[in-house]
């Protein structure tokens, strides 16, 4: 039985040519979960936000929308905000109460509920959610997970039908990310709830979807199971598609001949487990493998860029300290990738590297002399560039061209405009220069904030989760922009929840931990012994190549790529 039915939807924002959604037809099923994937800025927040009515755009529409039947702008606003729930991408952009307790009530207080119905609510959802520890705490004291859970809960004690999420892990760390997505799945699997979620962290999803979609310009351009998308991509023979699929199901296509790949019966692996059970049957016994190759990185440490000495930080005098004698150092063209959970202090590290924030002990020293607090603005700003996790900091005018224009003239860049248009072409942003930075999408809008600061050539450039928000073709034009600038003599560090990111493209890895760095290591060194903080590939073949972190190095390590299997 259909209970959301999309016909022939096209929309078009105020002032826009080209259609955000396109002739888009749709129709799902109750109890369905469905993974919507797709470049920025090709639809995905547009259709989700038509399907909870009180967030529709403001537009020009054509075609309907039809819930349990009948025109969802037909449907009473009680029923359909009770109904449908929807969930953010920014966990912050959702809470409006001060404290947990409060905030859960919210929903229910608006809906007139009365304390009984609310209570009882309230003690059984706090227990699925083993919520009671934190009933009483400021939601500001929350980490980002907690938050998202918080989010999540308040949402379900109006006990909807379907559930709209939109990249809702954007901004958690692993294992939040995992225990998140697990407990939407369990809602999915024990209460039959009807699940549409967008994400682009697809590793995790993709195995547990029913039915994959896949958009491309505001119109779906694959459809089905998560092995017949995968057939269908690896037939179409297009690399940058071929990144949305989990890293075990390119491995698969990799290593298989290309005619057996799309006529066998066999079906794609998606999970750890397939992965593992897939290689056991298909790997010949006795086959040697390379040993790992001896990196020559550590020559790159004769030079010391940025040197973090027993830094010691904390938000007021009776706060915890956040950082707590972290000592770190940072050498001339490597990127360090800076990884741990949320509310560990990675973004305060940042900060205070960018001399944003001055710690209460300790110092951070540019070339082990001076001290970057004590620098002027200006040419502090000349040697480290710093992007900030809400790129919305950066904008301030009415188009993404007059924001970098603007930007440009302030760092006194000569020949701004050919500089402008390199970096828009290598951020792959150029037909968006004539829109508000607030009408893109969170993937657009990072990359806007990123040529911005990009643009006044900085020797060391700090990021702050670089890829969130960001599709995996998306995330490869940004390793090759960071290749790039390395390449140029520029030193990359930057704080991250993507691990697969951090394994193909950091030098170094560093584990932020209860205030201090408790290791840093060669992303195949560090990776390996993680059991949560390691990619799939290596979970899947660890047993037989301890080091291997991509599906690439399990090829290029044993010596015969396809007829091994």
């Amino acid at each position: 039985m259909a209970i959301i039915e999309v016909e022939r939807l096209s929309f078009w924002y105020p002032d826009e040519e080209r259609a955000a959604l396109s002739d888009m037809s749709l129709t799902v099923k109750a109890g369905e979960f469905i993974v919507l994937c797709g470049a920025s800025g090709c639809g995905k927040t547009t259709l989700l936000r038509h399907l909870k009515k009180e967030l529709t755009p403001v537009g020009k529409r054509t075609g309907r929308i039809m819930y349990k039947g009948v025109p969802l702008e037909e449907q009473p606003d009680r029923q359909t905000t009770q109904q449908i729930g929807m969930v953010f991408q920014n966990p912050e952009s959702q809470i409006v109460m001060d404290t947990v307790w409060h905030e859960l009530a919210f929903s229910m207080e608006n809906m007139g509920y009365t304390l009984p119905v609310m209570r009882k609510r309230l003690g059984e959802m706090t227990q699925f959610f083993s919520l009671e520890p934190l009933l009483y705490r400021s939601v500001h004291e929350l980490s980002g997970g907690q938050k998202q859970m918080i989010n999540l809960a308040s949402v379900l004690l109006l006990q909807p039908n379907v559930l709209l999420l939109d990249e809702p892990t954007s901004q958690l760390d692993p294992v939040s990310a995992r225990e998140f997505i697990q407990m939407v799945y369990r809602l999915n699997q024990e209460f039959s709830m009807t699940v549409i979620m967008s994400e682009h962290r697809l590793e995790d999803v993709i195995p547990l979807a029913d039915r994959v979609i896949i958009m491309e310009k505001g119109q779906v351009k694959y459809e089905g199971s998560a092995g017949t998308v995968s057939r269908q991509i690896r037939a179409g023979q297009a690399d940058e598609e071929l990144a949305y699929l989990p890293s075990i199901a390119r491995l698969y296509f990799a290593v298989q001949p290309p005619a057996n790949q799309l006529e066998s019966t066999q079906q794609v692996p998606l999970t750890v487990r397939e992965g593992k059970r897939w290689l056991a049957a298909s790997r010949k016994e006795g086959v040697g493998v390379q040993p790992p190759a001896v990196s020559s990185m550590f020559a790159l440490q004769e030079d010391e860029l940025l040197t973090c000495h027993e830094v010691t930080f904390q938000y007021g005098r009776e706060q915890p300290e956040v950082l707590s004698k972290l000592s770190l150092s940072i050498y001339r063209g490597e990127c360090l990738a800076i990884l741990g959970g949320n509310g560990a202090g990675k973004s305060t590290l940042l900060q205070i590297m960018a001399g944003l924030a001055v710690p209460q002990r300790g110092s951070v020293r540019y070339r082990k002399k001076q001290d970057i607090c004590s620098m002027p603005e200006k040419e502090r700003a000349r040697i480290i560039g710093y992007l900030a996790q809400n790129p919305l900091l950066y904008f301030s005018y009415d188009t993404v061209e007059e924001e970098l224009l603007h930007m440009a003239e302030y760092a006194g860049i000569s020949s701004s405009a050919e500089k402008i248009q390199h970096l828009l072409v290598s951020l792959g942003i150029t037909d968006i220069v004539k829109k508000h930075p607030h009408d893109i999408s969170g993937g657009q809008q990072q990359k806007v904030a990123l040529a911005m600061v990009l643009l006044a050539d900085p020797h060391i450039l700090l990021l702050d989760e670089p890829t969130k928000g960001m599709d995996p073709p998306a995330k490869k034009r940004m390793a090759a922009l960071l290749h790039a600038l390395r390449e140029a003599g520029t030193t990359v560090v930057f704080v991250t929840h993507d691990i697969e990111f951090a394994a193909r493209h950091a030098t170094r890895c560093a584990m932020l931990f209860d205030g201090a760095i408790s290791a840093v290591a060669e992303p195949r060194v560090f990776f390996s012994e993680n059991y949560f903080y390691t990619t799939v590939i290596n979970r899947i073949v660890r047993e037989w190549l301890p080091d291997a972190l991509t599906y690439e190095d399990v090829i290029k390590r044993w010596n015969v790529p396809v007829s091994l299997f």
